[in-house]
């Protein structure tokens, strides 16, 4: 693989770019806007993607960067990020769902991972949901493994004691239940 093959692989990344961006982001809007930056950013390098390197990997790591940038871009300017919308949620319910609910426990889980602070739910994301080993997530988000690890225990940590605890969970989704 090297860069070359870069345009032709693109296509059939961007539904897995699209919905990190989307979890890392919250945002339609700026999931739309980082993709598209992190796909002119990877053309322009396509000659940096090592043979050795997974492109989809790569691309993570340069959308995860991307919206880093952006991030410190908005503190400058003194802007706030965008609060998680519960619509969303809905968009990216699991399309597998047998059951009423099962989806309701999917949105649940996505709502409990949304609010889980930014580093612990990238490692979620990058290991739970898009299954890169704990090496492949420490070269993405550059942070070392153990960060990884220790990131992905606590995350797991906090969703766990959310739904073994029934009255944090009854209140945490109260609107979920009732919506």
């Amino acid at each position: 693989m090297t860069g070359a093959d870069l345009p032709a692989l693109l296509p059939g990344m961007l539904p897995r770019l699209w919905a990190f961006a989307l979890r890392i982001a919250g945002d339609r809007h700026d999931a739309e806007d980082l993709v598209q930056l992190a796909c002119v950013r990877a053309l322009e390098r396509a000659h940096q993607l090592q043979p050795d390197t997974s492109p989809l990997s790569w691309m993570f790591s340069i959308i995860h960067s991307t919206w880093i940038n952006e991030l410190r871009s908005r503190k400058v300017r003194g802007r706030a990020r965008s609060d998680w919308d519960d619509s969303i949620v809905e968009t990216v319910s699991d399309p597998t769902a047998q059951t009423p609910e099962t989806d309701l426990m999917y949105q649940q889980i996505l709502g409990a991972v949304s609010d889980l602070p930014d580093g612990q739910r990238e490692v979620m994301l990058l290991v739970a949901v898009e299954r890169f080993t704990y090496k492949e997530t420490a070269e993405i988000l550059e942070v070392p493994i153990g960060t990884v690890m220790s990131r992905l225990f606590r995350a797991r940590q906090t969703i766990g004691t959310l739904f073994t605890d029934p009255q944090k969970h009854a209140t945490k989704n109260k609107g979920v239940l009732h919506s």
